[in-house]
């Protein structure tokens, strides 16, 4: 049977009475952020790679909320502490985070979302919020099964199974808004 992955960082919504992915209404969202620069500090230890003041709080920026970024909303709110930065110093920080896996690009949006298992090795998939923006990552084996066998009948070979859904999540659906 299939299974979505709840990020590490979503758990305890995940337990609070939310269907899927998506936060629960009133999630301590700090805890959240907290969690995933902790991860991407261990991550990057790990590695060797630094996590340089600048690349965390691009991070952290990505993971204000759980709606795709883009760069220049980025570079908006960076130049509130850094005003002389320029958009190549958050491109160079967003490449930096998505070569380790510590965000994800949304293709149709060109914007960036964190990612909720950095340093596991997985394809994106990811379920868009069109009424509230939120977006949410899943890892069901299944769905990757069903487009490589589905590339593999067509003669192709897949190098990237990124997926990208839109809908709406359960708060927007059931009327209580953005969680």
């Amino acid at each position: 049977m299939a299974s979505s992955h709840i990020p590490h960082s979503l758990k305890s919504s995940a337990t609070a009475g939310t269907k899927g992915p998506f936060p629960a209404r009133g999630h301590d969202h700090a805890r959240c952020v907290t969690s995933a620069l902790d991860e991407a500090q261990n991550l990057c230890a790990s590695k060797g790679a630094r996590l340089t003041a600048l690349r965390q709080k691009v991070l952290e920026l990505v993971w204000e909320s759980h709606k795709p970024v883009g760069a220049y909303e980025v570079l908006a709110a960076l130049k509130v502490d850094r005003p002389g930065a320029k958009p190549p110093t958050v491109y160079r920080a967003l490449e930096f985070l998505l070569d380790h896996g510590l965000i994800h690009r949304i293709e149709r949006l060109n914007a960036y979302v964190g990612c909720a298992c950095p340093g596991e090795k997985h394809s994106g998939q990811f379920l868009i919020c069109t009424e509230c923006g939120c977006a949410a990552e899943l890892q069901d084996a299944s769905i990757i099964k069903a487009l490589t066998q589905g590339a593999e009948s067509a003669g192709f070979e897949l190098e990237r199974p990124l997926v990208e859904v839109e809908g709406k999540c359960s708060a927007c659906r059931e009327g209580r808004g953005q969680p």
